[in-house]
């Protein structure tokens, strides 16, 4: 296999997002860290265990993005919300962290609501693609055949190391590879039979937003069940 031919083989297409930087209109079609406006009409910003609102995290609308997991081909909006008192990794959605997954816009409304104890600031994302997210090396995704194809190329001296080969892609994104601070747990059923790594959102200085020390949220969805497995970790 030539390097080339390894490259198109693990590389991954992704939306990436960039935090500000233009003036947003404030309407549906536009995605949020910091904020969430859209809820169907019975719907609030969901409570915590204890019974305290969560923070309003992230607003994705998906039909304008120039790449879409295709676990959510189906899916018109997400949005997501935290509690102050971090999850637990792979802890079951609801008690600290809760992702609303819309198919049908008909019955969203906008609602001007907020947590007023959040410490998030809110900015629009912009949205880009980038056809090459490749894995990290330490458990972020390659196969054991992927590695040996590697360790080969640098044995015959093709390449000097994997590094020099590939881009990580270490911002907010939907689809690619997972960005580990940590030694990995692959993108597949590290985070659960049947799970596959589908977006993140990361520490972000612009948005006053931080996973614990310069960390991602990791979310993967399992097609089958429709279920979602939360994972992070940092430096």
């Amino acid at each position: 296999m030539t390097v080339e031919e390894l490259k198109n083989k693990i590389s991954k297409p992704i939306t990436k997002f960039t935090t500000g930087g233009f003036r947003p209109k404030n309407t549906l079609d536009e995605s949020w860290i910091g904020k969430v406006f859209a809820y169907n009409e019975d719907e609030d910003i969901p409570l915590d265990k204890n019974g305290d609102q969560m923070f309003p995290l992230a607003q994705f609308y998906l039909p304008n993005l120039p790449y879409v997991h295709p676990s959510l081909k189906d899916t018109k909006l997400i949005t997501v919300f935290v509690s102050a008192e971090w999850p637990e990794c792979f802890e079951d959605m609801g008690d600290h962290w809760v992702i609303r997954e819309y198919n049908n816009l008909e019955n969203i409304q906008i609602k001007n609501i907020e947590n007023s104890d959040s410490f998030i600031n809110a900015f629009p994302l912009q949205a880009e693609l980038d056809e090459n997210d490749f894995p990290l090396w330490d458990g972020g995704g390659l196969t054991m055949e992927d590695e040996a194809e590697v360790l080969r190329l640098e044995k015959e001296g093709v390449i000097e190391d994997y590094f020099d080969i590939t881009d990580h892609i270490y911002d907010h994104k939907i689809g690619g590879y997972p960005s580990f601070c940590q030694s990995g747990i692959g993108d597949a059923d590290g985070f659960g039979e049947g799970f596959q790594f589908v977006f993140q959102i990361v520490s972000d200085y612009k948005a006053n937003f931080n996973v614990v020390d310069g960390g991602s949220l990791m979310f993967a969805k399992n097609n089958d069940t429709s279920q979602w497995s939360l994972y992070y970790d940092f430096y």
